[in-house]
């Protein structure tokens, strides 16, 4: 997991730009939205795909523990404002608590899109249960 803040590449009295990415490989673009209310995204992990999040409205809290780690441990959470990137890498499993009405873009490399949307995609290992919204929320 790699969180970041996308920041300012240019601003003038017209407004400014900020690159998500800048030379950078990428597969897949799709927007997501969620209604309001607390909802579960995810809870899977993917062996080959590198995913980047941009929270562009609302927030979230972004679950993540390494797939190999077969341990007790529990996961580890980061808040995700809007104009944050977080990055998933391939094994790490994630959960995404939606608090509330938000949109996010996902970018991502490797096969996640279209008719190859699960395809990377294993759900066998779950990280974030309703339960766990009720005594973290």
């Amino acid at each position: 997991m790699e969180l970041r803040k996308v920041e300012k590449a240019f601003e003038d009295d017209r407004g400014s730009i900020a690159d998500i990415f800048y030379k950078e490989k990428l597969d897949h673009v799709a927007i997501i939205k969620t209604n309001s209310g607390n909802f579960i995204r995810g809870n899977h992990y993917h062996k080959l795909t590198t995913q980047h999040i941009f929270m562009t409205k609302g927030k979230l809290r972004y679950w993540y523990k390494d797939s190999k780690d077969k341990t007790n441990n529990p996961p580890k959470s980061v808040l995700v404002d809007e104009g944050y990137v977080v990055k998933t890498t391939p094994l790490e499993v994630h959960a995404l608590e939606m608090l509330g009405e938000s949109e996010f873009i996902v970018f991502s490399t490797g096969i996640r899109g279209g008719m190859d949307y699960e395809s990377d995609t294993y759900r066998d290992i779950v990280i974030l249960t309703p339960d766990m919204l009720q005594s973290n929320g």
